[in-house]
C-alpha cells in the first residue's frame, strides 16, 4: 500500500509539471506555449512567402506534437486571431459574434513578415529531440519582440493559473527602449475589441482593470454599441442586456445586431425611457462594463515564475540584447571568415603557390608543401590556415585560377572589411544597436498596430442609486388595473428594481416585474414582493360556512406563476397586511342564535407557511366583515 502511495505521489507530480511546464503556461522569452512554438516551426520550415492549408499545417506540426490535430487546429486558430504572428486567408472565425472558424481544408495561413523578420534564427535556436525521436524542436524561439505581453495568454494548470492581458505593440517597444535607456516606463493593457479602460487599479500587471464598451447616442431613444468589452461577444452581450430587461433592471423596446467586420448593436427604447438616462444601468447589469483581473505566471528557465510586467519587460529587453549581440558575433566570425578566405586565394593564386605542388605525388607531401609555402604570408592573414583551409584552397579549378580578378578580389574583400567595421562598432555598444533595432521596428509596423483601448477613468457605478429610483404603483380594485400609470387613491411607493406581489379573490396570487398598466382579474390587494410582510386572510369554507384565519409572509416564488393562498373549495371574506390589524364580524341572522356580531384580533393567529389552513373563527354564516382600524 505504501508503494502504491508513493507511486501515486511520483505520477501525479510528473503529471503536474508535465502540464504547467509543457501545455498550459507560456514561455517568458517567446510568450508561447508548446503547441503554438510548434506550429510556427512548422511554418518556418514550410515559409515560401507562399499561403498554405491549414490542414496542411496541422497535419505537419503533428510529427512535433503528440495530442492529436483537434488542439492543433483549435491553436493556431486562437494564435492567428491574435493578429500579430500569423496571415489570414479565409474564415478564421469573429472575435466580436464568437462565430467559429471554417473547417481547416478550407483556410489558409503563413508567417506574418513581422514573425518572420523577429521570431527565428536556427543559428541561436537551441533544439531538442521532439517527442518520438524522429525530429527536432526549439526549446525557445529567440524572439526579439515581448510577444507574451502583445497577444496576452490564458492557462489553467494543475495548482495554477495564468492571465497576461494583451498591450500595444508600440508602446511595448517604446518601453522596451526606455528600460535600456535607464528609464522609467509605465504599461497598460490594449484589447483588439477596443472598449473604455479604467487603469488605475492595474498595479502593473498584478491588478485589474475596468472595461467599458464603447456606446453612442444616437438619438434620445436609440443607443448603438460601437465597441464590445474583450472576452465578451455581441451574442454574450446582448443576452445579459436581455436578462437585465427580465429581471427589470433596464427597460427596452427592442435590440439589434448588426455586427459584420465591425460591432454594431442598436438599441430601441420605450416611451418614458431616454438614452442618457439608461446609459449606467446599461454599465451597471450588464456586459457593458466588466472587470478583468490579471495573474501574471509564466514559465522561466524550467521554473514557474510569478511576476509582473514591467519584469516580463525588462527580461524581453535584457534577452534582446543577449539574441543580437550573439547574431552580430556569429556575423562577425562570418565576415572574418570570408576575408581571411578571400585573403588566401589571392595569395594562393597570386604567387603562383599551385606552381610549387604540380610535381609532389602524395596528398600528405601536397599538404606539407602548400603549408610550407604559406609560412610567409602568415602576417596578411587572420589566422594559420588548417587542413580544412588547405583542402579548399585544392579544390579551386584551372579555370578560376586563369580567369581571377585581383582587383575584385581586392573591392570584395574592403567591402567585408567595412560590415565588419560596422558590426564590431555594434559589439561595442550592444545596448545602442538594440535600441536602433527597435525603432527600425516601430518605423516599420507600428502604423498596423494603432492602440485600440481608450485609457479613461471610470466613476464606480453606485449600484444601490440605480436601484432606488422611486415609483409609485397604483391599483383599482374596482378595474383591477395596477402600474405606475394607473392613477386612485390606492398607491404604494417602491423602487423600480422592487417585484409587485398581487393577490386575487379567487384565492391565487403572483408576483411579477413593476408594470406600466396590466390587467389582474379579481384583484384584492396589490403590495412590494418584500418577502417579509405579513398578510392577515379571513376566509369561509364553503361547505361547511365555517370562518378561518391565516397569517402568512411569500418568501419563495417564481416571476410570473400563479400560487394559491387558499384552498379550492375557500371564499375569500377579508385581507390585509395591518400587524394589529382587528375584525368586526357580522352574522346573518339565524334561528336560536343570539350572538349577532364577534370582535376578532388577527395577533391571536400565528404566522406560517401560505398553505397552513390557520385557525377557526366562527361557525356561523358571515353577513359582512369589517375592519376596526378603519372605524
Amino acid at each position: 500500500m505504501d508503494d502504491l502511495k508513493q507511486q501515486m505521489k511520483d505520477h501525479f507530480i510528473q503529471y503536474a509539471s508535465y502540464v504547467i511546464l509543457d501545455r498550459a503556461i507560456p514561455h517568458v522569452i517567446d510568450g508561447l506555449k508548446p503547441v503554438q512554438r510548434r506550429i510556427l516551426e512548422m511554418l518556418w520550415r514550410q515559409n515560401d512567402d507562399k499561403l498554405h492549408k491549414v490542414a496542411n499545417i496541422v497535419g505537419q506540426t503533428m510529427q512535433l506534437h503528440p495530442h492529436g490535430d483537434a488542439p492543433i487546429y483549435e491553436a493556431l486558430v486562437t494564435l492567428a486571431n491574435k493578429g500579430f504572428l500569423l496571415d489570414r486567408q479565409g474564415n478564421f472565425g469573429n472575435i466580436y459574434t464568437g462565430d467559429p472558424s471554417a473547417a481547416s481544408r478550407y483556410i489558409e495561413t503563413r508567417l506574418s513578415p513581422l514573425a518572420r523578420e523577429t521570431l527565428f534564427n536556427p543559428e541561436i535556436t537551441e533544439k531538442i529531440p521532439s517527442y518520438d525521436g524522429r525530429n527536432t524542436e526549439p526549446v525557445v524561439l529567440p524572439a526579439k519582440i515581448p510577444i507574451l505581453l502583445m497577444q496576452g495568454a490564458d492557462g489553467i494548470a494543475v495548482g495554477m493559473a495564468t492571465h497576461i492581458l494583451p498591450h500595444n505593440f508600440t508602446e511595448l517597444l517604446e518601453a522596451e527602449i526606455a528600460f535600456l535607456e535607464g528609464k522609467s516606463f509605465k504599461l497598460f493593457p490594449d484589447f483588439p475589441t477596443g472598449g473604455i479602460m479604467d487603469k488605475s487599479q492595474y498595479d502593473k500587471g498584478k491588478g485589474k482593470v475596468k472595461l467599458r464598451a464603447k456606446i453612442e447616442i444616437k438619438d434620445p431613444k436609440t443607443l448603438v454599441i460601437r465597441e464590445i468589452c474583450y472576452g465578451t461577444t455581441t451574442e454574450s452581450l446582448i443576452r445579459s442586456i436581455d436578462e437585465a430587461a427580465k429581471k427589470g433592471k433596464i427597460k427596452i423596446e427592442g435590440i439589434s445586431d448588426y455586427t459584420a467586420q465591425k460591432v454594431e448593436i442598436e438599441i430601441k427604447l420605450p416611451r418614458g425611457q431616454y438614452a442618457e438616462e439608461i446609459l449606467d444601468a446599461l454599465y451597471g447589469f450588464t456586459e457593458c462594463e466588466v472587470t478583468l483581473t490579471s495573474q501574471v505566471i509564466v514559465i522561466k528557465e524550467g521554473y514557474p515564475w510569478e511576476t509582473d510586467i514591467h519584469e516580463i519587460l525588462a527580461y524581453n529587453a535584457t534577452k534582446l540584447v543577449e539574441f543580437l549581440k550573439r547574431e552580430l558575433e556569429i556575423e562577425r566570425d562570418r565576415l572574418m571568415e570570408k576575408i581571411f578566405y578571400k585573403t588566401l586565394e589571392r595569395i594562393f593564386i597570386e604567387n603562383r603557390l599551385y606552381k610549387k605542388i604540380e610535381t609532389v605525388k602524395t596528398l600528405e607531401a601536397i599538404h606539407e608543401k602548400l603549408e610550407e609555402a604559406l609560412k610567409p604570408f602568415q602576417k596578411k592573414l587572420l589566422r594559420i590556415p588548417n587542413y580544412e583551409d588547405r583542402e579548399r584552397l585544392l579544390q579551386v579549378p584551372i579555370r578560376r585560377i586563369s580567369q581571377f580578378d585581383i582587383d575584385r578580389n581586392k573591392d570584395e574583400i574592403a567591402v567585408f572589411q567595412e560590415t565588419l567595421k560596422d558590426v564590431e562598432k555594434h559589439l561595442k555598444n550592444v545596448k545602442k544597436y538594440a535600441i536602433d533595432h527597435l525603432k527600425k521596428l516601430i518605423t516599420k509596423f507600428g502604423q498596423d498596430y494603432p492602440r485600440k483601448t481608450r485609457i479613461k477613468a471610470i466613476e464606480e457605478i453606485d449600484r444601490r442609486a440605480i436601484e432606488t429610483k422611486d415609483l409609485k404603483v397604483g391599483f383599482d380594485l374596482k378595474t383591477g388595473f395596477v402600474g405606475t400609470k394607473v392613477t386612485g387613491s390606492m398607491q404604494f411607493p417602491c423602487t423600480n428594481f422592487d417585484k409587485v406581489l398581487l393577490f386575487s379573490k379567487d384565492g391565487s396570487y403572483k408576483v411579477m416585474n413593476i408594470p406600466e398598466k396590466q390587467y389582474v382579474e379579481s384583484l384584492v390587494w396589490a403590495g412590494i414582493a418584500d418577502k417579509k410582510t405579513i398578510v392577515n386572510v379571513l376566509y369561509k369554507v364553503k361547505e361547511t360556512q365555517q370562518v378561518w384565519a391565516k397569517r402568512f409572509i411569500v418568501t419563495q416564488f417564481i416571476l410570473d406563476k400563479a400560487y394559491r393562498y387558499l384552498e379550492e373549495n375557500a371564499e375569500l371574506q377579508y385581507i390585509s397586511t395591518n400587524l394589529e390589524d382587528s375584525v368586526e364580524l357580522h352574522f346573518a341572522p339565524q334561528s336560536g342564535k343570539k350572538k349577532q356580531q364577534m370582535q376578532f384580533a388577527f395577533t391571536k393567529v400565528p404566522v406560517k407557511a401560505v398553505s397552513t389552513r390557520g385557525v377557526r373563527v366562527a361557525v356561523q354564516k358571515v353577513k359582512k366583515v369589517v375592519s376596526l382600524l378603519e372605524e
